[in-house]
C-alpha cells in the first residue's frame, strides 16, 4: 500500500524501471490498476465473451511479469495494447483449429473406422454417397444452422466473419453451429450414414 501511494505518480516506464530493478509485484500492480479496463475492452472486442475477456487479462497481465524483464520498452501503452492483441488472436486462432479438427472427426469418423470394409469396396462411389448424405443433411437443417455451418466448415469462415456477414451474435453463431453438428449427426446416424 506504501509503495502503491509512493508510485501512483510515477510514469509507466519509471514503473518498469523499478519493477526490473526490484523484481516487486507491486509495480505490475500499479500498471494493472492504470490499464487493465482498457485491456479488458480489447479482450471483449476480439473474444466477444465477458469472461474469456477476464481470463484474458490476467494471462497477459501475468505474461507482463516476464516480458517486462525481457523487453526494452519505450511505449509502454502501445506495446501492451500490441501484445493484448496479439494474445486475442492466438486465443481465437486456437480455437478455430480445435473446432475444425472435430467437425473433420465427427465428419469422416466412419472412414477412419471401417477401413477393411473400403478396401472392399469402390472408395469413390461410397465418398460420393456419403457427400450426398452430408448435403441432404445440411439442407434438412433450420435455414440458422445451414447457413452458419455452410459459412464456418465449407466455406472456413471465422466466428467473427460470420457475424459481421450475418448479422447474428457471437453466442447465436455458436449455438447455431453447435446444433447444427448435433442435428447433422442425428441426421445422418438414422440414415445409417
Amino acid at each position: 500500500m506504501i509503495y502503491d501511494e509512493k508510485y501512483n505518480h510515477s510514469s509507466d516506464i519509471e514503473l518498469i524501471t523499478e519493477y526490473k530493478n526490484t523484481r516487486n509485484n507491486v509495480f505490475v500492480g500499479i500498471l494493472y490498476k492504470r490499464y487493465s479496463h482498457l485491456v479488458l475492452g480489447l479482450s471483449l472486442k476480439y473474444l466477444k465473451d465477458v469472461d474469456e475477456a477476464k481470463d484474458a487479462v490476467m494471462q497477459i497481465f501475468e505474461k507482463l511479469l516476464s516480458d517486462l524483464l525481457i523487453h526494452n520498452i519505450e511505449y509502454f501503452k502501445s506495446w501492451l495494447y500490441t501484445l493484448s492483441k496479439n494474445h486475442c488472436l492466438m486465443i481465437l486462432r486456437t480455437k478455430q483449429t480445435k473446432l475444425r479438427k472435430e467437425m473433420d472427426l465427427q465428419i469422416h469418423a466412419d472412414s477412419f473406422m471401417e477401413t477393411e470394409n473400403d478396401l472392399h469396396q469402390n472408395k469413390a462411389a461410397e465418398r460420393e454417397i456419403q457427400y450426398t448424405s452430408l448435403e441432404k443433411a445440411i439442407a434438412e437443417l433450420n435455414e440458422d444452422q445451414k447457413k452458419c455451418i455452410e459459412l464456418f466448415y465449407l466455406k472456413e469462415m471465422s466466428y467473427n466473419q460470420i457475424v459481421d456477414m450475418t448479422g447474428y451474435n457471437l453466442n447465436e453463431v455458436k449455438s447455431f453451429i453447435q446444433n447444427g453438428k448435433r442435428n447433422l449427426k442425428i441426421k445422418l446416424e438414422k440414415n445409417g450414414e
